[in-house]
């Protein structure tokens, strides 16, 4: 049966106008993308990008402003049936920076029998483009990103 995913990602540019994305192998794949998740029922998209940030860093985050909601159709890349909803707003750190960054794209390990694994590394902007991430949205978004910001 076909149906909605909503997911809710946040932007984050530190002071060294770096930006922050995510490396994940998921099912067998590996992606680039910004943090973030879905949205869970019963939940508003700015409670879910808090939640979001606080699970996958331990980082308190606030929302800035709304930078781009989906105004396209795109079929999820990992089911094939479900239409993908993406919501995207710059966030700023209201507590130290602390998660762990990596300094290389995929630079962790995948211990056998686990689906999923992620890091997260600053990009340097003058390196950061729609070719720095991976999901056809996220392109959209990184583009909107460096012209605005």
């Amino acid at each position: 049966m076909a149906c909605f995913n909503v997911r809710v990602y946040g932007i984050m540019i530190n002071e060294q106008k770096q930006v922050l994305v995510s490396d994940e192998f998921i099912r067998g794949g590996y992606y680039t993308k910004f943090p973030g998740g879905g949205l869970e029922f019963g939940e508003g998209t700015l409670e879910c990008i808090v939640r979001e940030w606080q699970e996958e860093l331990a980082q308190e985050i606030k929302v800035v402003e709304h930078i781009y909601t989906t105004d396209f159709f795109q079929i999820s890349a990992f089911d094939n049936t479900s239409q993908i909803l993406s919501i995207y707003y710059l966030v700023k750190p209201t507590s130290a920076f602390t998660a762990p960054i990596i300094a290389n794209p995929f630079d962790f390990e995948i211990p056998e029998g686990i689906e999923e694994v992620e890091g997260v590394r600053w990009i340097e902007w003058n390196d950061f483009s729609s070719e720095a991430v991976t999901l056809p949205i996220d392109k959209v978004v990184a583009d909107l990103v460096k012209e605005r910001y």
